[in-house]
């Protein structure tokens, strides 16, 4: 009688398996699991670490008479590394980056002794003991599962292929990307499960460190504005400057929008004279590092480079005697965000709210208010206080928090938007409402302390959210500009004692068709300083003030450059029929 294989020899464990694979996502999963369901982020970071989890099956597979040895010795160094994303998560609520390595590296010992003493507390420590129990509970189930030896290293090479070779495949290959440009999308992925979230983020940090670094030392040799004179003398003073994010006037209620997306700044308006708004002020670029390096700096579109070569508005407000801060709820330190980080660091005072990993991701702007309160307190005489808010930015439905969400149907949207698009266009007409709330606070905040002062408001640009034409389009292209990608609110708050020592009628010039890639000289002129490098012309709330073209696009791209009010739609307006539609690109003159 011949014998059978019993088909418990020969089948997969996978009850083993699945124990295994549990044993080893755990450590990556449950902070990805707690992000996605508290609303701090989406699926992506939750679905990436259970992939780059899989990879430590490849040695249990190998080795199955070594199985509970080494998965002890990996899962030792995955709980390691897993506490400080967890911990992070269980103080502020967010994703541990390389943003927060470098806030960690820029804190001293004194504060970060502070922040121990203050978030250090009974169950904190007891979550990370009932977390750390879980992950021996789990060893304890584990089990060699053998394979016969002929398909270990098959699988094992296929699980390290599938993890760690492939996504660069994909990404150079079917994406066509440089490996430069693969790399970055690929460790953006692994950041999401230990070990890689703290290697990772700690070569980001460095890299990006470096590239400010450099930024820096480039700024600290510019030569000083000659004959700088401040016409207000020894005056005390706060000057508060607050840059918004991806907010167009398009969905302000301000504005003349239908939707009642500003009550709080509405209100304002109505009650008080010293609130100007702006009606006619556009955007030179539709992406924010490219508009700071413009905004903040004698940069423009015709010369796109100084913020290289020439001081920034902080380096000129410092040779005039402010102590200067910066307060953002931008992210900290990104590839993108390091030109940010370097202006930052120009300041006196730079405060980083914002440690997020992705953008996509719950960050109310809220968080700026007590630090807003903190600079109003400080004792000295001349202060500017800059606020770079993350205001509207996309994913907009994380841009507020669910008492904000006001806007549900779809009362007041373009008719020809699909459900789904109504959607997108609640979650940004509600985001532009919270922002509302955000901005008239910190003017409240302002006035209360009767400052002697003004504060400015505008976003660096807009973003078209089914606004124009049919209704089609989402987002920002320079390739391809509408309207609502550049039009941006501008709000100047002015106290009773800088007005009365600063006598200007700035209801009169609301209209001014203006660019904001000539801030500098707006706030020059504001603030009561003169330099050589001061042009009037270029100044909102001058005499001299002289209508010049109003240039966007890629200052970089031949014949990149156009005249916003040649785009379609704009002088269809009544708030544009002021500026001039006749204007030549300077490519062509």
């Amino acid at each position: 009688m011949s014998r059978t294989t019993s088909p418990a020899r020969t089948s997969i464990d996978w009850a083993g398996l699945g124990w295994l694979m549990l044993f080893f996502w755990y450590f990556s999963g449950v902070t990805q699991a707690l992000l996605m369901f508290s609303g701090t982020t989406g699926f992506a970071g939750f679905r990436d670490a259970f992939f780059l989890s899989s990879l430590w099956l490849a040695p249990v597979l190998l080795l199955p008479r070594l199985t509970r040895p080494l998965a002890a010795l990996i899962g030792l160094v995955l709980w390691a590394c897993s506490l400080v994303g967890l911990s992070y998560f269980g103080i502020y609520r967010q994703e541990f980056s390389q943003s927060v390595i470098f806030v960690m590296f820029e804190s001293n010992t004194a504060e970060a002794g502070e922040y121990f003493s203050q978030y250090f507390s009974l169950w904190l420590c007891l979550a990370l003991l009932l977390y750390s129990a879980g992950a021996v509970l789990l060893w304890k189930r584990l089990r060699p599962v053998a394979l016969p030896l002929y398909s270990r290293v098959p699988l094992a090479l296929a699980l390290v292929a599938a993890t760690l070779a492939y996504p660069f495949y994909k990404q150079m290959v079917t994406q066509q990307r440089s490996f430069a440009e693969a790399q970055e999308k690929v460790e953006q992925r692994m950041a999401s499960a230990v070990p890689w979230q703290l290697l990772v983020g700690y070569r980001q940090y460095r890299q990006q460190l470096d590239n400010m670094q450099a930024l820096l030392n480039q700024n600290a040799a510019l030569p000083p504005l000659q004959n700088l004179k401040d016409s207000s003398g020894d005056a005390p003073r706060t000057l508060v400057l607050v840059l918004g994010e991806s907010t167009t006037r398009e969905h302000m209620h301000l504005y003349g929008y239908g939707r009642d997306t500003t009550p709080n700044l509405d209100a304002l308006a109505a009650r008080d004279n010293s609130l100007t708004v702006f009606r006619n002020v556009v955007s030179p670029r539709p992406y924010t590092i490219e508009v700071m390096q413009q905004i903040l700096t004698f940069g423009n579109e015709e010369h796109p480079d100084r913020f290289l070569t020439d001081p920034s508005l902080i380096n000129l407000m410092k040779q005039a005697g402010y102590k200067t801060f910066w307060i953002t709820n931008q992210q900290t330190m990104t590839k993108r965000n390091t030109m940010l980080t370097t202006f930052s660091q120009q300041t006196d005072v730079p405060v980083y709210l914002n440690n997020q990993r992705t953008q996509n991701a719950s960050q109310f702007d809220s968080v700026v208010l007590e630090p807003f309160d903190k600079a109003l307190r400080d004792p000295a005489q001349k202060k500017l206080i800059i606020v770079h808010l993350l205001g509207t930015h996309m994913d907009y439905r994380y841009r507020y928090p669910a008492q904000f969400e006001h806007f549900k149907d779809n009362l007041g949207a373009p008719a020809a938007l699909s459900p789904d698009q109504v959607q997108t266009y609640n979650f940004y007409d509600n985001a532009v409402r919270y922002n509302d709330f955000v901005v008239s606070d910190l003017i409240k905040r302002y006035s209360a302390t009767t400052p002697n002062g003004f504060l400015l408001y505008l976003s660096d640009h807009g973003e078209d959210v089914y606004s124009s034409g049919k209704h089609d389009r989402l987002g920002r292209n320079e390739a391809d500009p509408t309207r609502p990608m550049y039009t941006i609110p501008f709000l100047l708050w002015t106290s009773p004692s800088w007005q009365a020592a600063h006598p200007r009628d700035l209801q009169a010039m609301a209209n001014r068709p203006y660019s904001s890639a000539h801030l500098i000289h707006t706030l020059s002129d504001l603030a009561g300083l003169s330099y050589d490098r001061f042009e009037p012309a270029k100044s909102l709330v001058s005499p001299q003030f002289s209508a010049l073209p109003r240039w966007i696009g890629d200052p970089y791209a031949k014949n990149g450059l156009h005249a916003f009010d040649k785009l379609p739609g704009v002088n269809d307006d009544k708030e544009q029929r002021t500026a001039s539609s006749d204007i030549a690109s300077p490519r062509q003159k």
